[in-house]
């Protein structure tokens, strides 16, 4: 792998793992406030991220940045025929898009490296895998619905 590689790499590793430690500190501290431990804390931090206008902005706004991502995450994995993209996805969704998004780029940078740009034409998408972008993109596109509506 070439330099530029590794280094890139080397910084979408940095990226998660303080995104992972930051946003873990703050989840830990959430919980421990709560009075909750971490399994119920999951259902007492649904409530709070709706707590008011500007915290129901930024949670709005994630869940689109997710949305997009996941779908340029899908597509990017089938042009590179990469495997375990739904791996990052549920890594995204129980702990962070910041700490998953990273990874994945670093698993496409390794994957660009062994295809050396000869890259034939995307795959067409399967049954599965549009089953499971579309229950995404409801699940992403509702939760931001009842978001603004609730």
């Amino acid at each position: 792998m070439s330099t530029r590689r590794r280094v890139l790499c080397s910084v979408y590793l940095a990226v998660a793992i303080l995104a992972l430690v930051a946003m873990w500190r703050q989840n830990f501290q959430f919980f421990a406030a709560s009075g909750v431990s971490p399994g119920a804390g999951f259902f007492a931090f649904w409530p709070a991220l709706l707590a008011n206008h500007a915290t129901t902005s930024i949670t709005v706004d994630i869940f689109m940045l997710g949305l997009a991502a996941f779908i340029w995450m899908f597509h990017e994995a089938k042009r590179l025929s990469m495997r375990f993209v739904w791996l990052y996805f549920a890594l995204a969704m129980v702990i962070g898009i910041s700490f998953a998004f990273p990874l994945f780029l670093i698993a496409r940078e390794r994957r660009m490296h062994v295809v050396e740009k000869e890259q034939s034409e995307p795959h067409a998408l399967s049954l599965f895998d549009l089953v499971g972008l579309v229950l995404i993109g409801v699940a992403f596109a509702g939760g931001t619905i009842w978001t603004m509506f609730r």
